[in-house]
């Protein structure tokens, strides 16, 4: 057999029992095409294709998914033809599937890529800070207005979106009244993402659980960009106190 029939044997006999979550749809000189599923929607489709030159030039790799990030695919698919490239002259098959299941146990904030984007895109990049900690699948965000801010850890669960956020850690010199109510309101968001109603309406379609992450600290970040420059209804001044620093 030559190079590719020898690797192609390799990929059948070895795949599955090495990358957990792994379905070996497809494993022929043309197209060798693998499923890696880490949760329902920590899943993607890898397909992999051999050039005339190979294994002198890196596999030819296209990645899907029905639940993960476009504009996530096309950075994977770029840094995981990197790493075809360490193995030039070599097989390189089973050693990419093996980095892609990798990225995806190191990477849990993967299923929520497009809400982070935007919502960073609603902060100020010069006094606001958003640090993604990938080990602890969780958000530590630090919202400011003016002398106002609000600090909390967002921790994004292995399953998400099919269970909510949750929010820790809360630190923040907002009256305390606007605080509580600012963090209840944002975790009872969170939980309608997920729980059907109680009463549910006629001719509704079945209830499916919605990403929580962006619905929540939106409605945090305009609270806080918001609030304290409100005014009275009546005496027409700013509600909040000034903080002197």
């Amino acid at each position: 057999m030559g190079f590719i029939e020898d690797e192609l044997s390799e990929v059948k006999k070895l795949c599955e029992h090495l990358i957990p979550g792994s379905k070996l749809v497809s494993c022929v000189k043309t197209m060798v095409r693998i499923e890696i599923k880490r949760t329902e929607h920590k899943t993607l489709v890898a397909c992999i294709q051999f050039p005339q030159t190979y294994p002198k030039e890196p596999l030819l790799i296209e990645l899907k998914s029905k639940t993960l990030s476009e504009k996530l695919l096309q950075k994977l698919t770029s840094i995981a033809e990197e790493e075809a490239k360490k193995y030039l002259g070599k097989t390189q098959t089973l050693k990419v599937f093996i980095f892609l299941r990798k990225f995806i146990d190191e990477n849990p904030l993967i299923c929520c890529y497009d809400e982070i984007t935007e919502l960073k895109s609603m902060l100020n990049s010069t006094s606001d800070e958003v640090k993604l900690k990938q080990k602890s699948s969780t958000l530590v965000l630090k919202i400011i207005n003016d002398r106002y801010y609000l600090d909390v850890k967002v921790g994004v669960p292995d399953d998400y979106p099919v269970h909510p956020i949750n929010l820790r850690d809360v630190d923040s010199n907002f009256p305390p009244i606007f605080n509580r109510h600012m963090i209840a309101q944002a975790k009872e968001i969170a939980r309608q993402c997920v729980d059907p109603p109680l009463k549910r309406k006629p001719n509704s379609p079945p209830f499916k659980p919605e990403p929580s992450l962006k619905r929540s600290i939106a409605f945090l970040i305009d609270c806080i960009k918001r609030l304290p420059k409100e005014n009275c209804g009546y005496c027409k001044q700013e509600c909040f106190p000034k903080i002197q620093m």
